[in-house]
Parts: C-alpha cells; structure tokens; sequence
C-alpha cells in the first residue's frame, strides 16, 4: 500500500470517528452552535437582542430536544459564501439557514441534508418604472444577487434556455446586494421569492417595486449537518419531522397537556406515551412534548414567522400539509 494511500484512508477515518460525537459534543459545551443568516426577517432576524424566524425556531426545537431549553443556543450570522465552510469545518453543529438542497450540495461537500422545512423557488423583483411584466423580457437586463448561492446557475440557465443575453452581479453579502439594487446598479434584483418578499420592506421605497410572477426554479430549503454522524442527522430530522406530525395529529402548544391523554396511536408514538421511539435517538421520549409546548408545531412555527401574523403576510401554498393540497408531509411516526 502506497503511504499516501495509507495516510489517506487515515484521514477518512478520524473525520468518520470526530463526525460521529456530535450529540456528545453539544452536551459537553451546554450549548448547540446554529449557523443562520444574518438579516432575513420571516427566516432569521434579531430584533432588540432576540433572534426571531422560522429557521431559529428549528435551531430552538433541536436545543429543546437535546437540553428541554430554547435558550441553549449559541446562533452564528453567516454569509451565503462562508455557510458551507463553517460546517464543515465544526464551527457550528448545525446549519438552518434558507439553504436549498441540491446534488452537488447533497454529494460532494461531505454535508447532510435532513429534511425540507420551506419549498420556495427564485424570483425577480425590479422597479414598477420599468415597465417589465415578465422574465421574458429582460434580455440584456443587469441582475443583482448574492455569491454563494444557487441563484447564479439558476440565472444562468434560464437566460440560456430563453435565448437572452444578461450581465450579472454579484455581492458576498446581502446587505451590498440590496445597496446596490436600490441604487439603481442593476435592472433586477434575484433571490428565492421569499427572500425578495422579506428583503423588499429595506427598500428606500417598498412600493416603487414588485415581484415578477414567474418563478425560474425549484427551492427546496432545509436544515444541513456534517455527513458520517447518523445519530446527529436523525435527530435533528426528526425533530423537524415531529413539528410537521404534530400539525398532522392537530397537536399544538395549546392543546399538548390534553393531547397527552390522546388514544390516537401516532400521537401516543410521538408524544413517548407509548413505546419510546426516542431511546435510538439518545433522547428523552418525551422530548417532542417539550418541543411543542415551547414553539409549537410547524403550523405555529410558519404562521408566526411568515404567515398572516407576521409582517411577511405570506400564504402557505406549496408549505400546507400534504392532506390541504401543499407538499408538506413527515414520514410515519412509528
């Protein structure tokens, strides 16, 4: 065997071994290292020191589900460019931050994807002064976006397939793209609809702009860990996978005391008042009791952060539960 070979397969193992303790790890720190973005209100936010979105509460239901404490949850603002390399790397536990999940993500990054909390798809927004009605008419047109993302290649196929010449550019953060957007630099600017929905309300004037209709690709978002610690993905995927039975089942954090009297055998699974499906996880059986008791389940969660009692104002659509026409469906709880 060739040393380098040797050393190699070395190498392979130590990441297997140190990937492998993650559960471990966060219980010894007392804490659980979330990556989110940095200022995305419906998604992540902090707002008067307190973190706020869709993607915090799954950090806050993995943190109940481990500790049965929202608060132990040390929340890192990452740029689109750094998410990747700050996984990897162990400087977080887990990223929940509106990342789609693609094959190149999925295959080759030695990442994880547990799961799809959102299903979105890229739009365009750009000034009601120009004119346009349709992505179709922006050949030659300057678009602004983000590094890092999937947008670019999204951009890229679309002007493609259509026929039309575009000139893109792109900003490693957020905040640079909306700068530059508002000042006029580009035609348009491109991100998941949700997000140009949530970035739209930094604008000078919110008004002066509208989103296209059409929608130039699939988005599936979701949480993200490290490969090779199957414990760690389990549970955190059925931590999110809880939250969208527990809208199934009609158990939320109002009713969860009565529901713990349920016959239902699901509930009764989920619940841990049969059975304790969680024992595998290394996890109290109870521990979705608490995670719903504290945040509610994914109806709760969407409606909140994004929904009509939010200042997103958006409909569930795609996001209903798969019984209400929507994609949103947990495998069987048992």
């Amino acid at each position: 065997m060739r040393l380098t070979n040797f050393f190699g397969m070395l190498l392979v193992l130590v990441s297997l071994t140190a990937n492998a303790k993650t559960l471990d790890e966060v219980k010894n720190k007392g804490y659980l290292k979330c990556g989110v973005s940095p200022f995305l209100p419906g998604f992540a936010a902090q707002e008067n020191d307190v973190w706020q979105g869709m993607d915090i509460d799954i950090c806050q239901a993995v943190a109940i589900a481990i500790f049965n404490d929202a608060t132990k949850v040390q929340y890192l603002p990452l740029s689109a460019k750094e998410r990747f390399t700050a996984l990897q790397s162990g400087n977080i536990d887990l990223l929940s931050r509106n990342t789609t999940w693609t094959f190149t993500r999925d295959v080759a990054l030695g990442l994880e994807f547990i799961g799809i909390n959102f299903y979105d798809g890229q739009g365009l927004m750009a000034p009601k002064s120009s004119g346009i009605k349709s992505a179709k008419e922006l050949s030659g047109a300057t678009v602004c976006t983000e590094t890092g993302t999937t947008t670019e290649l999204n951009i890229a196929d679309f002007f493609r397939t259509n026929k039309m010449k575009y000139k893109i550019v792109s900003f490693d953060n957020i905040a640079k793209v909306i700068a530059a957007y508002n000042s006029g630099r580009c035609d348009v600017y491109s991100a998941d609809k949700s997000a140009l929905i949530s970035q739209k309300i930094k604008l000078t004037d919110p008004n002066a702009h509208f989103i296209l209709p059409d929608i130039i690709s699939k988005e599936p978002l979701g949480p993200v860990v490290r490969e090779n610690d199957s414990q760690w993905a389990s549970i955190v995927r059925w931590t999110l996978y809880g939250l969208i039975t527990a809208e199934e089942k009609n158990i939320t954090s109002h009713n969860i005391k009565t529901m713990l009297q349920s016959n239902d055998p699901t509930t009764k699974r989920l619940l841990g008042t049969e059975g304790n499906l969680a024992k595998s996880l290394g996890l109290e059986k109870d521990f979705m009791v608490h995670v719903i008791e504290q945040i509610g389940n994914y109806g709760q969660i969407f409606e909140r952060n994004l929904g009509a009692a939010s200042t997103i104002g958006l409909e569930r659509g795609l996001n209903e539960l798969w019984s209400k026409g929507g994609l949103v469906y947990a495998p069987p709880y048992r």
